[in-house]
């Protein structure tokens, strides 16, 4: 017979060895997620679509619904969120339990979410709101790196969580982009701090490696920012991303960390199917799903908030205000029919000389057809109100400078009313500006020209106009208010480029 002693450290040893078997065996999970949904809680038309009939994709039901059938289908399952949940459509602006646009969060916990991080514009409104637009969310936020000026995490967001599921740990550090004060109202960002991302994911790294099987980094900075960090980090497994709007249909592998992100508008839904073993990634599998629209949902909750808040919606912003000839379409390198019109628009709103408005700010283009209040606030859903200030015509002729070299470089980034250039290149690839007309007449420089534009771009004035202006006098007119006064009153409109920039030869 075995002495009792030595049959236990036996079977101390087997327990250890089948321990040891289990926990090195393969683990499997995927990793669902969404990015910039920008308030789309509803279905829009596939405007890509070159057909007539455009398909219908998005909304928060058919999210919901795709997300069901894979946790049915994968098992085990993480579902994750790269950031600007607000900001797109009009329900931003309503009232949900204390919060503008807390619906949206609502929606988000009747899902399952089980953690995201903060993007710039969820802070369009203001700091308070998003305080309360967290306290709504049932799962974690994760932005490691934005502060207050005491380094308090004041939004309740954390560095980082640590999950469970499946038998693996996960560890999730969330941060926010390093430019936010660049790509924000900084009317809005008084009193925070925008701490250096990569230092402090390493630092986060090293802190919970030992007790994790898989770390995820959880941004919104951008594809492109999120390559750098790839690069710059080690043991990091997965980026989860947003903010660049990216459709990275399959992930992208950067010093073996694997990104991926999933577009905007809730229009894909990001899967990523990962075998973990021995604290790595042995295999994965990456994938966007585009969320064609149903007609079939379950979630009785859901559909009941969906139903709700579209009504609502429905009642302010269903009117038909106008009919529009020919579509409106954006352009990120020059003018476009739209730019022209917004920027129209603001300057008539404030009575001034001039317009310049940024075209980032643009937010949708439009078929022809009714023009909708709603389609307006999609056009321009910001909180921006009209400013103006002034410019001696020697300021004039430096800003068209200006504009017509990023126009020869083909980066311009703004519309502009009010004025016309003519322009020609020179020689050693730089520009020469032949004329500069305002209201049809020549610019002279000891003359002064009244600017209309919006709050945003006056805060962010060096990038759009050069310089930051002075003596801004501040209107009671939004941007989205001045192109609903515009469409009243024009009725129909037809679109078109005006080439208020000409480029001449010599």
């Amino acid at each position: 017979m075995q002495p009792l002693v030595k049959r236990f450290n036996t079977a101390v040893v087997v327990l250890l060895s089948l321990s040891s078997l289990v926990c090195g065996q393969p683990k499997t999970i995927t990793i669902l997620h969404t990015n910039d949904i920008h308030a789309s809680f509803l279905p829009h038309e596939a405007f890509w679509i070159k057909s007539d009939s455009k398909p219908m994709v998005g909304g928060m039901e058919e999210l919901s619904w795709m997300i069901d059938s894979l946790r049915k289908a994968q098992g085990t399952t993480l579902l994750l969120d790269g950031g600007d949940v607000m900001t797109g459509t009009p329900i931003s602006e309503f009232d949900y339990k204390g919060a503008a646009g807390g619906a949206l969060f609502e929606m988000m916990n009747l899902i399952g979410y089980d953690a995201w991080t903060i993007g710039n514009h969820d802070l369009d409104i203001s700091q308070d709101n998003l305080k309360k637009l967290t306290a709504i969310a049932r799962f974690p936020t994760v932005t490691a790196n934005l502060t207050d000026s005491l380094n308090q995490f004041v939004f309740g967001n954390k560095q980082y969580v640590v999950v469970e599921r499946g038998g693996l740990r996960i560890g999730i550090i969330g941060h926010i982009t390093r430019d936010l004060f660049h790509v924000t109202n900084t009317n809005n960002l008084k009193g925070l701090n925008v701490r250096e991302p990569w230092a402090i994911t390493q630092k986060l790294i090293d802190e919970i490696d030992q007790k994790t099987d898989l770390i995820i980094a959880l941004t919104h900075e951008g594809v492109d920012d999120d390559s750098i960090l790839a690069q710059s980090v080690h043991g990091l497994d997965v980026i989860i991303g947003g903010h660049s709007h990216t459709r990275l249909t399959k992930p992208k592998v950067v010093n073996n960390v694997i990104i991926c992100q999933a577009g905007s508008n809730c229009e894909n839904l990001g899967e990523l199917s990962l075998t973990v073993e021995g604290d790595s990634v042995t295999h994965f599998e990456g994938k966007l799903l585009p969320l064609w629209v149903r007609h079939t949902y379950s979630n009785d909750q859901l559909t009941a908030l969906v139903t709700e808040f579209k009504k609502k919606i429905d009642d302010e912003y269903g009117q038909v205000l106008g009919t529009l000839v020919s579509d409106w379409k954006r352009s990120s390198s020059g003018e476009s029919s739209i730019g022209d019109f917004i920027a129209d628009a603001m300057r008539e709103g404030a009575k001034a000389d001039v317009a310049v408005t940024n075209s980032s700010g643009i937010r949708k283009d439009l078929s022809a057809g009714p023009i909708r209040k709603l389609d307006l606030f999609e056009i321009a859903p910001f909180r921006n109100v009209l400013c103006t200030f002034t410019f001696t015509g020697k300021e004039l002729h430096a800003f068209a400078q200006r504009y017509a070299k990023e126009l020869a470089g083909g980066k311009a980034s703004i519309q502009i009313s009010g004025m016309t250039c003519t322009w020609q290149s020179t020689g050693d690839g730089g520009v020469e500006v032949v004329n500069v007309k305002v209201g049809g007449k020549d610019v002279v420089d000891e003359g002064t020209y009244t600017i209309a534009t919006s709050d945003f771009v006056v805060n962010q004035g060096e990038k759009y106009i050069g310089v930051i202006p002075s003596g801004v006098s501040y209107t009671q007119t939004t941007m989205f208010q001045s192109l609903v006064a515009k469409v009243e009153h024009d009725k129909t409109i037809a679109p078109m480029t005006a080439k208020r920039f000409q480029q001449i030869q010599h």
